[in-house]
């Protein structure tokens, strides 16, 4: 990976929601997310996943905004869509356009991360950028292993 000379960015102060029972419907869920963009409220990480008939929404705010993101998201559909909530935790993100159309760089952060014994809570990719969001506990040994991997 020594072709690669990323910048390395820290976002510290991360809370992930993780939104339980979320009705499989895009209209719902983008509205949700333009009701927490009316809170003034921004949102970095986003990741779905299908859960039989419904859906698993987590995504990541700035902890000093996570109780007004909970307070909106507990009356979502009368309360049967349930909240679980992590704060103190950081995203580490690799930047680097080099990165585009050259396979492997996310398998290698992804394997140094393990050999750290580091536990990886959201990933969010695109061509020229990794993310992932670690617990504070784990945060200085997944920085080092993703500085290693370059």
């Amino acid at each position: 990976m020594s072709e690669f000379t990323p910048d390395i960015k820290v976002c510290e102060d991360v809370t992930l929601i993780k939104l339980l029972n979320v009705p499989s419907d895009m209209k719902f869920i983008g509205e949700v997310f333009e009701k927490i963009a009316s809170l003034d409220i921004d949102v970095n990480m986003i990741s779905i996943s299908e859960s039989g008939s419904s859906s698993v929404l987590s995504f990541t705010v700035k902890d000093d905004d996570f109780i007004k993101t909970v307070e909106y998201t507990s009356t979502l559909k009368n309360g049967s869509v349930k909240p679980m909530i992590s704060s103190g935790n950081f995203i580490i993100s690799i930047v680097d356009v080099a990165m585009e159309n050259s396979p492997g760089v996310a398998a290698a952060v992804f394997k140094k991360l393990a050999e750290a014994n580091v536990e990886i809570m959201l990933i969010t990719t695109s061509e020229s950028q990794i993310s992932v969001l670690v617990r504070a506990a784990d945060f200085d040994n997944a920085l080092k292993a993703v500085k290693s991997a370059f």
